[in-house]
This record gives C-alpha cells, sequence and structure tokens, in this order.
C-alpha cells in the first residue's frame, strides 16, 4: 500500500501518538530553545573561527624574517607563504596577499628589535652588534610580545640568558649581570611608587607594629662586576643626536666596550630606584643590603632585626650608624607600607 492508500485519519493523529521525535509546533517553548541551541552552536563556531585566524596572523606576524630581513618563503609545513597569505588576506590593486602581510611581519620585528636595543645598550656593548642580534632574535622568537606595553620584552631575558649560554659565550657572567642591572634599570623607570613612609612615621608606630616594605620601583642587586658606572656612561654617550655624532658615539661606544672587556671581577650590591622621576644606582655596603632585602617582601623592624642581627656582617654595625641609614633611606622615599 502506498502512501494515498492510507487511511486519512493517519495524518490527524495526535503528535504524541506518532512514531519518532515530534517535530516542535512553531512558536513553542521547545522550537525556541532549538532556535537558540543553533545560534549558540554558530557563536561558539564563528568565535572559534576567529580564535585560529588570529593565532595564525599572530603566527605569521612574530616568525622571525628571513634573508635580507624579508618575510620568509615557505611556511612551518612547507607550503608557500604566497599560499598561507591568500588564504586569509585579500590583495588589492596594488599588493599582493604576500606583500600585504609582508608588511606587518617586518614592522613587527623592526618594532620590538627596535625596542630591544632601547632598552639594552650595556647588553648590545658587551656582546657587539652581530651577537646581540642573534641573542635578540632568538629571544624574541621565544618570548614574543604578550602585553600592551613594549616595557615588558626582556622581563624573561635574565632567564634566558641563564638558561642559554652559547648566546652570550665566553661572557655569560658579564651578560647576565648587565641584563639583571639593564631590567632593574626599567623596572626603576616605570614601576608604581607608592606613598612612602618618613622616618618619624617610622619611630613613632614603634618596632613591633609598623610593617615596611621597599617600594615596587626599588630593586637590589648584588653584581659580580661594579658595571653601574659604566651603564652610566653608555647611556649619556647614547644621548648624543645628528650626523655629526655618530662617528663619535661609535669610537666612545668602542672605547668604551674595550674598557668594560678588560674589567676585573668585583662583587658590588646596588640599589636601582627613581627619586624625582630619575633613576639613580646607589650603591650599598654589604650590612646595608642584606638588612635592606629583608624588607622587600614587608617586615616589621623588630622581626627584621631579629633575623638581620645573625649576620656576619651586622657584628661591627653601631645604633647610631642604623640611625642614619634609616634616616637616608626615608628620605629618598624607599620605605612604603605592604599592601593587604
Amino acid at each position: 500500500m502506498n502512501m494515498r492508500d492510507k487511511p486519512s485519519h493517519y495524518a490527524h493523529r495526535p503528535a504524541k501518538q506518532r512514531l519518532g521525535r515530534p517535530r516542535p509546533e512553531p512558536g513553542s517553548r521547545r522550537a525556541g530553545a532549538l532556535r537558540s541551541d543553533v545560534a549558540v552552536t554558530a557563536k561558539r563556531q564563528t568565535a572559534r573561527e576567529l580564535r585560529d585566524l588570529q593565532r595564525l596572523m599572530a603566527g605569521v606576524v612574530m616568525r622571525p624574517l628571513g634573508p635580507a630581513q624579508r618575510m620568509q618563503r615557505r611556511w612551518l609545513d612547507g607550503r608557500p607563504m604566497e599560499q598561507i597569505a591568500a588564504g586569509f588576506i585579500k590583495p588589492n590593486d596594488r599588493l599582493t596577499s604576500y606583500e600585504r602581510l609582508e608588511i606587518y611581519n617586518r614592522q613587527y620585528w623592526f618594532r620590538v628589535l627596535d625596542s630591544f636595543y632601547e632598552d639594552y645598550p650595556g647588553l648590545r656593548a658587551i656582546l657587539g652588534d652581530r651577537k646581540f642580534l642573534k641573542l635578540a632574535t632568538v629571544y624574541l622568537a621565544n618570548h614574543p610580545s604578550t602585553s600592551f606595553t613594549l616595557r615588558n620584552l626582556g622581563q624573561r631575558l635574565m632567564r634566558f640568558v641563564a638558561a642559554e649560554p652559547r648566546w652570550t659565550a665566553p661572557r655569560r657572567e658579564l651578560a647576565l649581570d648587565m641584563a639583571r642591572l639593564e631590567w632593574a634599570r626599567i623596572e626603576a623607570f616605570d614601576n608604581e611608587a607608592r606613598p612612602p613612609l618618613s622616618a618619624d612615621e617610622i619611630l613613632d608606630h614603634g618596632a613591633a607594629k609598623l610593617r615596611l616594605r621597599l617600594q615596587p620601583h626599588l630593586t637590589l642587586l648584588r653584581l659580580n662586576y661594579p658595571l653601574d658606572d659604566f651603564l652610566i656612561s653608555l647611556r649619556k654617550d647614547a644621548g648624543l643626536r645628528g650626523e655629526a655624532s655618530n662617528a663619535m658615539r661609535e669610537r666612545a661606544g668602542r672605547s668604551a666596550r674595550a674598557s668594560l672587556l678588560r674589567s676585573k671581577r668585583g662583587a658590588v650590591c646596588l640599589a636601582v630606584h627613581r627619586y624625582r622621576n630619575r633613576v639613580f644606582y646607589k650603591r650599598l655596603e654589604p650590612a646595608q643590603f642584606s638588612l635592606l632585602s629583608l624588607f622587600q617582601p614587608g617586615r616589621t623592624l623588630l622581626s627584621a632585626f631579629d633575623e638581620w642581627s645573625a649576620f656576619p656582617e651586622a657584628a661591627s654595625v653601631t645604633a647610631e650608624q642604623i640611625k642614619k641609614w634609616f634616616e637616608h633611606w626615608s628620605a629618598l622615599g624607599w620605605f612604603c607600607r605592604p599592601t593587604l
């Protein structure tokens, strides 16, 4: 029997008596739920496609340049970059898809390398331009920019230099010291400055009650080489401007580098900080350094002095010396209250 021979009452059987899943009536809650599910699925698919496109774009843009500082001709899987570019970039009446994409790739690398050169003149002086470029390229390929600000580019550089000595050999220790010093300078330049505590406020609250912490812009460093004077001189020379001064700067840079590479090891303790919108490098005695270090995470005077008194360098320090230290450090605004 064909469909025409079926009893006419079959078409009028109530939906709940029919075989299979019933179709929702138009305008019913079930129909609305289905439309909602379809919309959510489409939205998720669109979001996933957008995320995949963003990742592809970022991967292409952040990929290191090839010979002659042009975009590499082949993608990671060996396909021609012309094919990859044509898949998601439209050409225009002047440029192909490949040429349009190459502009972004080159400008990204020119910008981050320029920023890296500006932030690390000391490290560049130690390694030389060619070796510094190799280090910067490998580092930035492994640790691309992930922040809205380029000041964070070097936040993993110290760890990278320590873990990958081949890029700084045979001056790894000197290069690591300089990377630490130059990152401390970046931190001092634009990190937060919280309301400082005066010496009177510290004394009024008592040694057992008031908790002290060092300012976020202050970094304490123990270096194997006295690099602070060299970096000050180098940045001062780098401040020269104009074509006529370029040759002078290059000669000064080579002379300073030769002097630096001949320098002998010599431990130095430093506080790198900001005062009246300028960065300063202040040398500290070992006793001062060890005492200040205890306040880095936030401590009361009493607990800090109890621990510090066991340090060998604390044995010869008088109460009058400590009083003068705190007056000086407070005048520089080094102490603030810890955040809750």
